[in-house]
């Protein structure tokens, strides 16, 4: 069992014991219980009742933050030629192909997101190991594997606080939130984005309660249980 600290202790007291708050309330809740010096990640934790072994019982999506993550967000841009160009007018922070790919051989990775061109990905495919453990792997299945055309938009995106999220080994699926900063209403406002995208990216596989559990916390704070009713319905209209 994990022994926490005192201000841990003090905080963990305010969440009820048995509870299921509402969205509203712990979005107001999360922002009570930061106890670090540091603006802690607001966290969403989405338990699902999938089977993780089965190819058609994952779930991979994208999801677009009104109000974005609360931090600069390094872009990677895996293209060469006229895309490459393309990549650097659109303000991509890294542009390049061999070159980059090198760099991250060697360990390089001070990047938050990764994008490709398609003719890149027989390339980028090498670092699958390396990139894929950090989440950071272009994958066209998330909206990271674009054509040159469209490139301006995914950076943009990306910018604005586009995140990826997709089933783990333990059928949990972990998206950042924001800042402890942000407004509750914000805050709120971004996980009904997430909550839209999660249940409209239902499998075809999937079998009995598709959301069996939804927990709020900060980095450092104590989990918030969410009523999964109450967050299946959120929307951002």
């Amino acid at each position: 069992m994990v022994e926490h600290g005192k201000k841990f202790n003090e905080v963990a007291k305010l969440v009820e014991e048995n509870k299921e708050y509402t969205p509203d309330e712990a979005c107001a809740l999360v922002k009570q219980t930061v106890r670090a010096k540091f603006d802690e990640t607001v966290e969403l934790h989405i338990r699902m009742g999938l089977d993780p072994r089965q190819a058609t019982q994952q779930v991979r999506g994208v999801a677009l933050l009104p109000h974005g993550l609360g931090k600069q967000v390094r872009v990677l841009v895996f293209a060469q030629g006229d895309a490459e160009k393309v990549a650097k007018s659109a303000g991509a922070d890294f542009v390049g192909s061999d070159d980059v790919i090198k760099q991250i051989e060697d360990g390089w990775l001070e990047f938050d997101t990764a994008i490709a061109t398609p003719d890149m990905m027989s390339k980028v495919g090498k670092l699958g190991k390396m990139l894929g453990r950090k989440g950071l792997m272009p994958n066209p299945k998330s909206g990271t594997v674009v054509s040159a055309d469209d490139l301006p938009r995914v950076i943009e995106d990306s910018r604005k606080g586009r995140v990826e999220f997709k089933l783990d080994k333990q059928a949990i699926v972990h998206v950042p939130l924001g800042k402890a900063s942000f407004e509750s209403e914000k805050i709120k406002t971004n996980m009904a984005a997430v909550m839209e995208s999660i249940v409209r990216s239902k499998p075809s596989g999937a079998k009995g309660q598709y959301i069996k559990s939804v927990t709020m916390k900060s980095t450092m704070g104590p989990s918030i249980p969410i009523t999964v009713k109450a967050a299946e319905i959120m929307t951002t209209a």
